[in-house]
């Protein structure tokens, strides 16, 4: 076996490590929490990656995003992170997608994948796209609010049908609901009480147009909190990728 992966064999087992070399995780969003994410499944061996995300890297992201430096300024976040997995493990396939997700594109993503990790900021293009893998019961996982958060022991996971104290979560809930989408939606997310209640970008006077002329909400994050949700997306795809028994403690 690969030197760079024999600590995790000596950990979950050689035949486990060769296994998720066959495995094809896919990544909305490539920000400050789907960045982690997606490292840490190369680091782990994960072997195919695909990645979605439209925006380029701006000085902005250099505060909390993996991929953000000074020399990645303006290039597309899909272009440095895939150059960055292919330094870490060049034998992983990486399938770059520079576009925004949505209902015609979000195939793309999902066809082909074991695993969908969901780590968009857009509350409809997060609903469309947990909606779709619901009801072709492709397993998803879902990261809510991690900014305005400064206390990491909060942050923990479970349905979304069960999550309380986030913004982000209550309106997705809410538009689930509505679809007729119910239990079976794995996501991170911390109840820390925040000053916030979600508004439409659109109809919000401080939102920020990005690029593609799409209107965001720029709220403060600290990087140690949303490195943390994008660690545990990680963990909760090996979860899935692997027997059920590895990453789970005695006590559960």
């Amino acid at each position: 076996m690969n030197e760079q992966f024999q600590r995790i064999a000596r950990f979950i087992g050689e035949e486990n490590v060769e296994a998720l070399f066959t495995k094809t995780v896919a990544i909305a969003g490539i920000g400050a929490v789907g960045g982690y994410a997606v490292e840490m499944l190369a680091r782990c061996g994960v072997g195919n990656l695909i990645i979605m995300d439209f925006d380029r890297v701006s000085e902005s992201n250099i505060n909390r995003q993996i991929i953000a430096l000074h020399s990645t300024v303006g290039k597309l976040k899909t272009d440095v992170m895939k150059r960055r997995i292919e330094d870490i493990n060049p034998e992983c396939k990486v399938t770059a997608i520079p576009e925004m997700l949505c209902k015609e594109n979000l195939h793309k993503l999902t066809d082909s994948a074991d695993i969908i990790l969901d780590c968009i900021d857009s509350v409809g293009a997060k609903v469309d796209l947990i909606e779709s893998c619901w009801r072709d019961e492709k397993p998803i996982m879902s990261s809510m609010g991690a900014a305005l958060r400064k206390d990491t022991s909060l942050i923990r996971t479970g349905d979304i049908m069960d999550t309380w104290g986030c913004p982000l979560a209550k309106q997705v809930r809410t538009q689930l609901r509505k679809r007729g989408v119910g239990r079976g939606i794995e996501c991170v997310f911390s109840p820390e009480k925040v000053d916030f209640k979600y508004i439409n970008p659109d109809e919000d006077p401080d939102a920020e147009a990005t690029g593609s002329g799409r209107k965001r909400l720029v709220l403060g994050s600290l990087p140690f909190v949303t490195a943390i949700f994008g660690e545990k997306m990680a963990e909760l795809a090996l979860k899935r990728l692997l027997p059920s028994s590895l990453l789970v403690g005695k006590d559960n």
